[in-house]
């Protein structure tokens, strides 16, 4: 007799405390705001690397439950050593588009997996501070090298990026996040007799090819607004 009461009170317990997924999913609400921040990469290597110089604000506005647009502002100058060239590139950059939320978050969570599109615009310069031209035949033709700094103005470059991250919320509306960039380059203005080895922005251009890559860890921060 104890026994089937204890079993129906302990049914009846489990069935209250089991929430109704018709009716909870449409009370639960989410937040809508500005979250905006900074790239941490940049910042790190900024004092690592004595060569590079560089930093980047993040933001993001969600527009929908899973849609944001998103951009990006920074600077960046970084200089460029190999065994016949020394030159340093600088100026800032600006990148626009959305991101997609294709995680579902549990009651009460606002972590992200997203994938997001963004288009990017540079305006940067170079400055030359030495070359060598290389010739093969070094008896005819010796090898010439220069120190004399030339500089390259009014320099501009548009490219494309698909972005595969995530955005783990540590405290209320403080949220960690790491990325990769798949760049493809779409057009960029080339100094004279001369070719971009490094965008700002866009970073390494791999022997003028059209592909690029790049990453970062942020650290961001979400002024709520309001929730539905």
């Amino acid at each position: 007799m104890y026994c089937i009461l204890f079993s129906c009170v302990s049914s009846n317990a489990q069935n209250d405390s089991i929430p109704n997924k018709v009716n909870d999913s449409t009370k639960i609400k989410v937040k809508y705001g500005l979250r905006f921040g900074a790239d941490l990469s940049k910042i790190v290597r900024s004092f690592v690397d004595d060569d590079y110089n560089g930093f980047e604000i993040i933001a993001d506005y969600r527009l929908k439950k899973r849609l944001y647009i998103a951009g990006e502002i920074g600077i960046e100058e970084k200089n460029t050593i190999t065994d016949f060239l020394d030159i340093t590139s600088k100026g800032s950059y600006l990148k626009a588009g959305i991101d997609y939320n294709m995680y579902k978050n549990w009651l009460n969570m606002d972590n992200m997996i997203y994938s997001g599109f963004r288009v990017g615009a540079s305006s940067f310069s170079h400055d030359l501070n030495s070359f060598e031209i290389y010739t093969t035949n070094q008896y005819w033709s010796p090898q010439f090298s220069s120190t004399d700094t030339r500089e390259f103005k009014d320099l501009t470059a548009i490219w494309a990026e698909i972005i595969l991250g995530m955005k783990v919320e540590l405290f209320n509306n403080l949220f960690l996040g790491l990325n990769v960039q798949f760049k493809v380059l779409v057009n960029d203005t080339q100094p004279e007799n001369f070719e971009n080895v490094y965008i700002p922005g866009y970073g390494k251009t791999f022997d003028s090819g059209a592909i690029g890559a790049g990453y970062s860890y942020t650290l961001s921060y979400r002024i709520p607004l309001f929730k539905k």
